[in-house]
């Protein structure tokens, strides 16, 4: 599949595209400034985990998610959220790594748990050289989801034996109807990827928020990821940190795309899905900011109560995981200030934070 880029409606777009530019220069700069940038980048991970799931038609609850993230579930994690924990991590794991690094070859598939060829006999011939020096990727293929714990060990098995078949190299399409798991035999993953790759190259002469406008549009249209769809909005994020717009953070992209209606995001006219597209980088940076704005006056408050406490308190360490989370249970407390659960409940006591879930048995506290 091809997406033709073809001609934009320039007096259509600029207007959204500078409105997005002006809202994302304004993140960045109290982001990059803020005292609390290190707590939004992680609350960040989850409210787009939860979004891009939402965008998705699939509902998974915050709380589910945090407790799952500190191995503390209250009940057997289900499918979607075992989808959702893989968005928070693969959001961390693209953080850890340069700007620009998902938007690569070995990025989409280290992400998307693809095993490549060798990049020795890739180089060559591009290059037509032998002998040229090979850098190998770091592959993330423990994944410790149960339910892909089949193509997990499928791909552990040809890493074990050094000698890597060709059909162990490339997922093969499948059906299995014990998993739910189907795959179409003509989706050909390795050619539409390439496909959107060169599209991100085309791209570079656009404004950084068009260009991420057309490569989410592009993602929507060519779906190079039969079962990673998701895997689309992180790169958008990541492409916008590569050129420069959101460098202090990952954008929560999904979070903006939540407050679209499905009408303007699904239309028929490519200019409007754009302009649908710009408007979300917009309440994306809308919702950043009022976030940073929340967690900048409760860390003010909450450090006043910590005042003229013993240099042993535990009371930083509680407002540290407060702010970093957007939930917090009293077990994740005592489990990160190593003491009590009865002692974090006296903690919270102090810290006079609100409680959330309203319940008797499971109590949870956070930040609105």
């Amino acid at each position: 599949m091809v997406y033709e880029l073809g001609k934009l409606n320039h007096e259509t777009l600029m207007r959204p595209v500078a409105a997005a530019e002006d809202a994302l220069a304004r993140l960045e700069e109290r982001v990059a400034r803020s005292e609390v940038k290190d707590g939004f980048a992680e609350r960040a991970d989850f409210f787009d985990s939860v979004s891009s799931m939402w965008v998705a038609g699939e509902l998974v609850h915050l709380e589910d998610l945090v407790l799952h993230d500190a191995q503390m579930d209250v009940r057997a994690p289900s499918h979607e959220l075992v989808i959702a924990h893989r968005i928070v991590r693969a959001r961390r794991r693209i953080s850890r790594n340069d700007p620009g690094w998902a938007v690569s070859r070995s990025g989409i598939m280290a992400l998307a748990g693809i095993a490549q060829e060798p990049a020795g006999e890739q180089e060559q011939l591009d290059r037509g050289e032998e002998g040229a020096d090979v850098e190998h990727d770091d592959i993330d293929v423990l994944s410790p989801e149960l339910a892909e714990i089949d193509e997990v060990l499928a791909r552990t098995e040809w890493l074990v034996d050094g000698d890597a078949s060709g059909a162990q190299k490339s997922r093969e399409p499948e059906v299995s109807i014990g998993e739910l798991l189907i795959r179409d035999p003509e989706w050909d993953e390795t050619e539409r990827v390439a496909a959107w790759l060169e599209l991100v190259k085309t791209v570079e002469v656009l404004p950084a928020t068009l260009a991420a406008a057309v490569l989410w549009d592009a993602w929507e249209h060519l779906e190079p990821i039969q079962r990673q769809h998701w895997l689309g909005q992180i790169l958008i994020s990541d492409f916008m940190r590569s050129r420069g717009k959101v460098r202090s953070h990952l954008l929560a992209y999904s979070v903006g795309l939540r407050e679209i209606p499905r009408e303007r995001r699904r239309a028929r006219d490519r200019t409007t899905r754009l302009v649908a597209y710009l408007d979300a980088l917009s309440a994306s940076a809308g919702a950043g900011l009022k976030d940073v704005d929340r967690l900048t006056l409760a860390r003010r408050q909450l450090q006043r109560k910590a005042a003229g406490k013993r240099s042993t308190s535990s009371l930083p360490i509680a407002i540290d995981l407060l702010l970093s989370r957007p939930i917090v249970s009293a077990h994740m407390i005592a489990k990160a200030a190593r003491i009590s659960p009865r002692g974090a409940l006296n903690l919270v006591r102090e810290l006079s934070v609100r409680e959330m879930t309203g319940r008797g048995r499971y109590r949870a506290w956070g930040i609105l």
